[in-house]
């Protein structure tokens, strides 16, 4: 497995960047993760810190070296960090849930599979085309898909109706795989990139130069047209690249000499500026555990 990786993220003119992004990969998989702590509610960035952190941390218990099944990681893994952002308020008492917006894509087998729970969004792009995008869980893209051609949204397209740490539970969308074909490039990002900027500036910019070019040109052109208000920025972008076309690059990671066992990762194992402790095996284990028993009790009362 081979690929070129650049991750970025500034802070824009809020008070904190609560965004979080990061990867992770074994000889034959890779996890690629970006979370956007929400505004409004109190310790967005340890939400979305959480969040990579549990899922880093399942990643890391399943892949040996690949995932067996994606789709079914991906379920588990969202439901734990969310459960985990829900317990973390509850034992301080937080008189609101820390919330965050996720994206988070795994590429093996020479494939893509991405999820996505918020309107963090992740790009698919090839040979300058827009193969696929996220569709954010935010009221305005529900409502573009149903009003007639021209109509005005009538609804702020911030607002969105689900996301991790709220109390009810989160939705989000599990697609995939889609083969990879080499010269790929999927970005992840929060809105404060893809806010400023049109897809199709994004699309084409992406597609010009290598990503560890193109990403940070995006990043720029995001804070510049969102002026001194303007929100975080944080972007994830990786380029696949096959055997016969890989060459030595800054950026580039290529997996063929590592061992089975090896795995890294460059999610951060604490929160910053923060008290919060390390998640342990037996917290992730016991996420694991009450998702489970959720699910053996939902089953049982459909019989």
């Amino acid at each position: 497995m081979k690929f070129s990786v650049f991750q970025i993220s500034r802070k824009g003119g809020r008070e904190k960047n609560e965004d979080r992004m990061g990867y992770c990969y074994t000889k034959s998989s890779g996890l690629f993760l970006l979370a956007d702590g929400m505004g409004g509610h109190p310790e967005g960035e340890v939400a979305s810190q959480m969040a990579l952190q549990v899922i880093s941390a399942l990643y890391q218990k399943e892949a040996h070296p690949e995932l067996m099944d994606v789709r079914e990681f991906f379920n588990k893994a969202i439901l734990a960090a969310h459960r985990q952002i829900l317990r973390y308020a509850a034992e301080r008492n937080l008189p609101d849930t820390p919330r965050t917006t996720l994206v988070a894509a795994v590429l093996q087998g020479g494939a893509a599979h991405w999820v996505h729970c918020g309107d963090s969004r992740l790009y698919f792009v090839r040979q300058g085309e827009l193969l696929a995008r996220t569709r954010d869980h935010s009221y305005s893209e529900q409502r573009e898909m149903e009003r007639p051609n021209g109509a005005p949204a009538g609804f702020n397209r911030n607002v969105l109706f689900t996301c991790l740490g709220s109390p009810t539970r989160p939705v989000f969308d599990v697609t995939g795989p889609v083969p990879l074909h080499q010269g790929d490039r999927i970005m992840l990002c929060s809105d404060g990139l893809w806010g400023p900027l049109q897809d199709s500036d994004i699309v084409y910019h992406l597609s010009q130069k290598p990503v560890g070019e193109s990403a940070p040109d995006l990043v720029e052109q995001a804070m510049l047209k969102g002026g001194p208000h303007c929100d975080n920025v944080t972007v994830i972008a990786m380029e696949w690249e096959t055997p016969d076309s890989f060459e030595s690059t800054k950026g580039t990671i290529s997996t063929d000499s590592i061992s089975e066992g090896v795995f890294a990762s460059t999610v951060q194992a604490a929160w910053a500026d923060s008290e919060v402790d390390d998640l342990d095996d037996a917290a992730i284990e016991r996420s694991i555990a009450e998702i489970n028993e959720a699910i053996r009790r939902s089953a049982a009362r459909k019989l």
